[in-house]
């Protein structure tokens, strides 16, 4: 019989200094799971420096490696979807090429899906070298989104993970643009299970997922998934309505029986402020939503292939 076909699936952006070490580590889990044929397809991801030139070379070495060269830096879930696009595996492994998910849980994925699980992912219970502001922004994500996506994203899910060739053809088929792949494979469901990693510091390099970034996907994750923020704004002007009829009953009650005791203008003018400010930030909330209309409005795709080599 022929053996199954395990493709991986690695996004690589400026990783110049991980590659080798991250191919080496690959070859030992292929050449331990015998069983098993593999296919590495890396998805070099517009970098800036020679991370190409290295795949390159490795594919030249390895044919098993292919790489996939994308027109400019389509971040991390571009890169995701682009190896979707291409591979015929009956698993797939998710991982990044700074070796922060280690290869060596792979042979565990494996064993999990050969006893039925179709959605093997990683749950990060520790992660070293990592700032503490990166820290409490991943911890911060993760409770909100799960509060608000009723539990579909699961806390400190990692992308690293195994899927079954059903999981992904799933996701695969699915078309919107703003993608946030971790909550897809949350949102199919299927028969999933967590195993618990520590999240080791990067091989070498340096991390492009500086806050802001981190923050503008957290933010893209939640609201692809979520009706909650949009209907909160029902319930939040519902609440200051009864709350300012209140005040103006205890008001009124508080001028005939006790009097006017000063002017009021410090009130007044706080609370316009207050008022102008959760405004705002109630039409941010509405630009969200319609941002994301925008680009699925647009259709453009989720990321353009310059270059393939081994395919």
């Amino acid at each position: 019989m022929a053996k199954k076909l395990i493709s991986i699936i690695v996004p690589a952006y400026n990783e110049t200094d991980c590659v080798d070490e991250l191919a080496r580590r690959l070859t030992l889990i292929f050449e331990a799971e015998t069983k098993y044929d593999f296919e590495c397809v890396i998805i070099e991801n517009g970098s800036i420096d020679d991370t190409f030139e290295k795949l390159v070379a490795i594919n030249a070495k390895d044919s098993r490696f292919k790489i996939l060269q994308l027109a400019r830096n389509f971040r991390m879930d571009g890169g995701l979807t682009a190896g979707l696009s291409v591979i015929k595996g009956d698993a797939c492994v998710l991982m990044t090429a700074d070796l922060q998910d280690p290869p060596e849980l792979i042979p565990d994925f494996l064993r999990l899906w050969e006893q039925g699980y179709e959605n093997v992912y990683g749950v990060v219970t520790e992660r070293q070298g990592t700032g503490a502001i990166r820290t409490f922004n991943s911890k911060a994500f993760y409770v909100l989104a799960n509060a608000l996506t009723d539990g579909r994203v699961t806390k400190n899910a990692s992308d690293f993970r195994l899927v079954d060739k059903k999981v992904y053809e799933s996701v695969r088929s699915m078309e919107e643009r703003n993608r946030f792949v971790r909550g897809l494979f949350s949102w199919v469901g299927f028969k999933s299970i967590g195993v618990p990693m520590v999240r080791p510091p990067r091989h070498g390099g340096v991390s492009n997922a500086h806050t802001f970034k981190v923050l503008d996907l957290a933010f893209k994750g939640i609201f692809a998934h979520s009706y909650k923020p949009i209907k909160l704004i029902s319930i939040l002007g519902f609440a200051l309505t009864a709350f300012a009829a209140l005040f103006i009953i205890w008001t009124i009650i508080a001028a005939l029986t006790l009097g006017v005791p000063f002017s009021g203008y410090g009130t007044i003018l706080c609370t316009m402020l207050l008022g102008f400010g959760v405004v705002t930030l109630l039409l941010g909330v509405i630009g969200e939503y319609v941002a994301l209309i925008y680009e699925e409005v647009k259709a453009r795709p989720n990321f353009i292939v310059s270059n393939k080599v081994g395919f």
